[in-house]
């Protein structure tokens, strides 16, 4: 009995969390952050952060001395020198030969020390690049999820308006049938909620296609039982019409990430005409070698007339090591004189890009002022156009409920008695687009001024 009791506790526990799954209903903040931490692009731009993480480890590693070690062991076979004794001899002889070297750069046009700082710039432009993809990535999300919103509430407008033609429908049945209107204006009628009908579908169709490029956005493979929040507030919260063109541009300087990251890649183009230069000048490094041998060849003994009278084992491995070790130091200087105009061109041609770099400020500063005041004009827009759609639609409201009192007492015939239903609902969907294109732009215009798709 506690078993079934245990199991049916369970099934219901179980149930209840599939319900709760699929009745979740995501918010913006919730969308932004999902889409964010799960988007490939962004990954993709993560692992360039990465790559520049290491271009600086390799930037540090060039101050550091370089240390190589080097081995052979050779069988010589024939008529040969002997390493140990300098005679030619013919014998098959075998040695082995030992070595490193350690070299260090002590001066190289200060290269290596621009090259440092150009990648610690490296890593804060692919810092910059990850922040602006997440903040495209914001708006797109953002503009998605008003997108599901208006589909949402343009679907309760069809659904209202199909039920309230409906519901005339069987008025005007009952009015055919007492002879007050004639059959020709209940056939409109049935035309009308067919329409109705269709309006729905469609209505249905955009729903479910918003809220596939929504969970396209998000990574999400399941989009069936996706839904949002319907937060559909059209408020200027943070005031931001209040401000002036000129001082959102002022902040917009201040705050902008593209901006940023031009002129972070300016610095960047500087640096390579610096590294450039550097290869005119001369470069300086500081060497040491050491190197020993070890031959397995037997010794020759000679007599007094230098006759060879016999041998004798070699040395010992380690002694001959010991004995045959060899030692040099020192510095090179290598002068650049002529290299076939390889190093004049690199700097011409760094000069080249970093006059590039200087446009692409100018020409971000400039597309950035447009930006700003064109965002500032179309919130402005789409205020005014919100509220202007708000007054026609309570206009267009009033005069359907006076169309609907002449038609229900004949005075009104079926085919304007639709016109004046057919102007509400466009007069409705058209609130439903002000409204939340102003909301979109509303929320472009804070995004220049600094303020956050969503609040961290």
């Amino acid at each position: 009995m506690k078993k079934i009791k245990y199991f049916s506790l369970v099934i219901i526990v179980m149930f209840s969390l599939s319900i709760q799954a699929q009745t979740k209903k995501w918010t913006l903040e919730e969308c932004v952050k999902y889409a964010i931490d799960n988007n490939i692009s962004i990954k993709q731009v993560e692992l360039d952060t990465k790559t520049a993480d290491i271009d600086k480890k390799a930037a540090k590693g060039n101050f550091l001395p370089s240390l190589n070690a080097n081995a052979s062991h050779s069988w010589n076979i024939g008529l040969n020198q002997d390493i140990t004794t300098g005679l030619l001899r013919n014998q098959t002889t075998q040695f082995t030969a030992a070595g490193a070297n350690v070299g260090v750069d002590i001066y190289r046009g200060m290269q290596n020390q621009n090259t440092l700082r150009r990648s610690n710039l490296s890593i804060v432009a692919a810092k910059y690049q990850l922040t602006k993809m997440k903040e495209d990535i914001a708006l797109n999300v953002a503009n998605a999820f008003l997108q599901v919103l208006f589909s949402k509430e343009n679907l309760k407008v069809q659904q209202e308006q199909k039920a309230n033609n409906e519901k005339q429908l069987l008025r005007s049945e009952e009015l055919v049938k007492a002879g007050s209107v004639p059959r020709g204006d209940l056939l409109d009628i049935k035309a009308t909620v067919a329409a109705n009908n269709q309006n729905v579908v469609a209505a249905e169709n955009a729903l479910l296609i918003s809220k596939l490029s929504l969970a396209q956005l998000l990574q999400l493979k399941e989009f069936y039982d996706f839904d949002v929040t319907d937060d559909t507030s059209a408020k200027d919260e943070n005031k931001i019409l209040s401000q002036t063109p000129n001082s959102i541009y002022d902040k917009a300087k201040e705050l902008r990430t593209e901006l940023k990251l031009a002129k972070t890649n300016l610095e960047i183009s500087e640096k390579n005409v610096a590294i450039a230069k550097g290869a005119f000048q001369p470069t300086l490094q500081g060497f040491y070698n050491f190197n020993s041998r070890v031959s397995y060849a037997d010794v020759p003994l000679f007599n007094d007339k230098g006759q060879i009278i016999g041998t004798q084992s070699a040395p010992s491995f380690f002694n001959q090591f010991s004995d045959n070790k060899g030692q040099s130091f020192g510095a090179q200087l290598s002068i650049p004189i002529f290299n076939g105009w390889s190093v004049k061109n690199n700097v011409e041609r760094s000069k080249v890009n970093l006059e590039k770099s200087k446009i692409a400020v100018e020409q971000e500063e400039l597309t950035l002022q447009r930006n700003v005041y064109t965002a500032f004009t179309d919130a402005k827009g789409g205020l005014n156009a919100y509220e202007s759609a708000i007054t026609a639609a309570e206009a267009r409201e009033e005069a359907f409920k006076y169309a609907k009192e002449r038609y229900a007492v004949g005075m009104m015939n079926s085919f304007d008695f639709n016109q004046s239903q057919t102007l509400l609902s466009n007069a409705q969907s058209e609130v439903l687009r002000t409204k939340y294109d102003y909301i979109f732009k509303i929320k472009i215009l804070e995004f220049y001024f600094g303020i956050p798709i969503i609040k961290n």
